[in-house]
């Protein structure tokens, strides 16, 4: 899997090396908030989550960490294609690094793997990513009730979906 640079950020594939890093994110629980799972505790979660990370088949989906100025400051990818997921250390948001780093991503996901469109499932009290994917394009496709069970509390979805601008809507 090829490494993404932009103007100030570095996405390149997960190693070893970063599940101390990466724990800070998954252990954090405002960063944590609106994720699928419930705040990591121990970093053997954190190097179970990289290590499957790293053995993405790369015809299936790939994700990558996010290094700002040399420090992991998260993740951005496709986990499974189209399926898009990002999550950033709090001490790093409102500095528009998630925008730079899903355009990437999304110019990757539509020019290498051709892929017709990119989904996205969020909490919807996630006010923030909703936002952010909203301004980059996404569109609103669905709404579903108790569609993820964290710690015994049910969480809904609302997906959304970015056609490649190429592609014809049929």
């Amino acid at each position: 899997m090829a490494s993404i640079k932009t103007e100030r950020l570095l996405l390149r594939p997960a190693s070893i090396n970063d599940v101390a890093d990466l724990h800070d994110i998954f252990s954090n629980p405002d960063a944590m908030a609106f994720w699928s799972t419930p705040p990591h505790v121990s970093l053997a979660e954190t190097e179970a989550w990289v290590a499957t990370t790293m053995s993405i088949d790369p015809r299936e989906g790939e994700d990558f960490v996010v290094e700002c100025c040399g420090q992991v400051i998260g993740k951005v990818g496709l986990y499974q294609f189209p399926e898009i997921g990002f999550i950033l250390n709090p001490n790093s948001w409102g500095r528009g690094y998630a925008r730079e780093a899903l355009t990437a991503l999304i110019d990757r996901a539509f020019l290498v793997h051709r892929l017709p469109s990119i989904d996205a499932d969020v909490d919807p009290r996630n006010e923030a990513s909703l936002g952010l994917l909203q301004r980059l394009g996404f569109q609103v496709v669905g709404h579903a009730l108790r569609t993820w069970n964290v710690e015994g509390v049910w969480c809904d979805s609302v997906y959304l979906r970015l056609m490649r601008p190429d592609s014809k809507v049929s």
